[in-house]
């Protein structure tokens, strides 16, 4: 399912009014969001937004293909191809105020990825629906302000069901497979967004508030080797005796 060229602006949850953190944003310019599918992107709809290009460019040679310092096999993100193939892959770009409040953007992708999510009946589907906000007005040598956005909108994200990831030209988060590997640098600043499933427990050991929210959500349905991945991330992280 593909989305149409311009969406009208969906209601905000709570990240829009606060921002991640409980943060004021009343003051701030806020822009509207436009949302392309990849089809549109490539048919030229987004031609005045030519970072969405450059970033659906790198999503499809990158993150689809094999990459010698992975550590695994496989693609870099085994979940953009099939979703680029069923139509459920998206971008989207702000049309309004350059300096556009951050939080409120994100309040508003997350609207608009419940809307898209609305219309999926498949489960399959509704896992690979991709959301990318791409925000080519943050710097692109420093990504101190795009982690604490991440990092701040990610707790609510994942206890509603979803991750958001940050990715950036000089993202420093190591891969999982390969600690020296840089598998988030993007050539423009973006989160994305999508589905929380249960293969994601890696990225969740860290916070005790988000692994309750995994097993509420996974416990019985997770594999052995996920299982295994928790008891080692458990034992890793108690305190020596």
């Amino acid at each position: 399912m593909t989305a149409p060229a311009t969406l009208a602006p969906a209601p905000a949850p709570s990240l829009a009014s606060t921002g991640p953190g409980g943060l004021a944003t009343a003051g701030l310019a806020t822009a509207a969001l436009r949302l392309f599918s990849a089809e549109e992107v490539d048919a030229g709809a987004a031609r005045a937004h030519p970072e969405a290009a450059e970033i659906l460019r790198w999503a499809r040679r990158f993150l689809t293909t094999a990459h010698p310092d992975l550590g695994r096999s496989g693609p870099v993100c085994p979940y953009t191809q099939p979703s680029l193939r069923r139509g459920l892959f998206h971008l989207a770009v702000t049309d309004g105020a350059p300096h556009a409040d951050l939080h409120a953007l994100v309040g508003e992708l997350r609207g608009h990825y419940d809307r898209l999510l609305a219309h999926l009946t498949e489960e399959a589907e509704r896992e690979l629906l991709t959301v990318l906000l791409v925000l080519p007005q943050l710097d692109p040598t420093d990504s101190t302000a795009l982690d604490a956005l991440q990092r701040g909108a990610k707790d609510e994200f994942v206890e509603q069901g979803l991750m958001i990831g940050q990715f950036h030209p000089v993202c420093e988060e190591p891969g999982l497979w390969n600690g020296t590997f840089r598998p988030l640098r993007a050539p423009v600043p973006l989160l994305a967004v999508r589905k929380l499933l249960v293969f994601d427990l890696p990225f969740l050991l860290g916070d005790p508030g988000h692994l309750a929210h995994y097993l509420a959500r996974f416990a019985p349905q997770v594999p052995a080797r996920i299982r295994d991945q928790l008891v080692t991330g458990l034992t890793t992280q108690s305190p020596t005796t």
